[in-house]
């Protein structure tokens, strides 16, 4: 047993991921809520990644790497929403959130395990309603079918 192990009781901390696997991971997660990649969504992800400044110069690859790595931590998705409560700080909390929102909201029927998923990040990313109430109807008239 070497001295690190023994100092911190056999079990090594963990690096907390950064910002960018963790917005990764929740568009992902919002992604899979409903048991199934839509095909709407997988792009949406990808447009995001290239245009927030949170993945500016990095490459997909590398930061869904770190996202898995999120993921594995955790037995199930549903636990794993708990990860987003190492977001630096509000303001980027509360994109997170808007992502998933709107990732949701893409494929234009939000059913109950996406509606469940984001009730919990909601509680876990400590968005006020006040807020999540703006951010869904704003998307709500984003999406609107005329």
């Amino acid at each position: 047993m070497g001295l690190l192990s023994k100092l911190t009781g056999k079990v090594t901390p963990q690096k907390k991921p950064a910002d960018d696997a963790l917005l990764l991971h929740a568009m992902l997660l919002m992604c899979g809520a409903d048991g199934s990649f839509d095909e709407q969504e997988l792009p949406q992800v990808e447009s995001y990644f290239s245009a927030l400044p949170e993945f500016e110069g990095k490459e997909f690859s590398a930061v869904y790497q770190e996202a898995a790595k999120v993921l594995k931590r955790y037995p199930s998705l549903k636990d794993s929403v708990k990860a987003l409560s190492d977001l630096t700080n509000q303001t980027v909390k509360n994109k997170c959130y808007l992502l998933a929102a709107d990732i949701a909201m893409s494929s234009g029927d939000v059913d109950e395990a996406e509606d469940a998923m984001l009730e919990a990040m909601q509680r876990v990313l400590q968005v006020e309603d006040s807020l999540a109430t703006k951010i869904l109807e704003v998307l709500t008239l984003k999406y609107a079918r005329t």
